[in-house]
């Protein structure tokens, strides 16, 4: 069945995978949207996951030409309207601040605003350093969400961008894409 598939992107080292998410998620013939936070636009250009996905990239809950009493006056929010169409919500690569945002309830950007929205299904896919990953908040924070619904994808071990070696690398997107 086809879905249309939100994909949250943070400002992780991993994020450039996800482009490669998005192509095989298209060929399957599902619709992706994206939101990007600020963070995630330092590490790629919104462009290409606009080309990838075929959607404008979501990145300020207020962009410039924003008019109140036109949210007003129509009723649409654009947070709102993303969550009304999503099938399945993915974050990735989900990193440590967005689990803890998540974790606490904290909607400070579109991204975190419209994950909190959201009431279909949503994946997390941490990607993280070793130390952080074994922090015993950020494991915490990742009990918290799966009790409440989350699923997560378990980072895997390997070489991280870091030079270290350890648990925290972003799973295969082939992976993340069957589930």
């Amino acid at each position: 069945m086809k879905k249309n598939i939100l994909i949250g992107i943070t400002g992780g080292v991993a994020a450039y995978k996800i482009l490669d998410l998005i192509k095989l998620l298209k060929n399957e013939g599902h619709k992706i949207f994206v939101i990007m936070t600020e963070s995630a636009t330092k590490m790629i250009s919104p462009k290409l996951f606009e080309k990838a996905s075929g959607n404008k990239a979501s990145i300020n809950l207020f962009e410039n030409n924003f008019d109140y009493k036109e949210v007003l006056e129509k009723r649409k929010v654009k947070h709102i309207e993303l969550v009304d169409k999503t099938d399945v919500m993915v974050i990735a690569p989900a990193t440590a601040n967005i689990i803890a945002k998540l974790a606490h309830g904290i909607a400070d950007d579109f991204l975190t605003t419209t994950a909190l929205a959201v009431t279909s299904p949503i994946i997390l896919c941490p990607s993280m350093n070793v130390n952080m990953w074994g922090n015993p908040i950020v494991q915490e924070n990742l009990v918290k969400l799966k009790s409440v619904g989350y699923q997560v994808i378990e980072p895997t071990a390997g070489m991280l961008a870091c030079g270290y070696e350890g648990v925290g690398r972003l799973e295969n997107v082939e992976i993340i894409n069957k589930e």
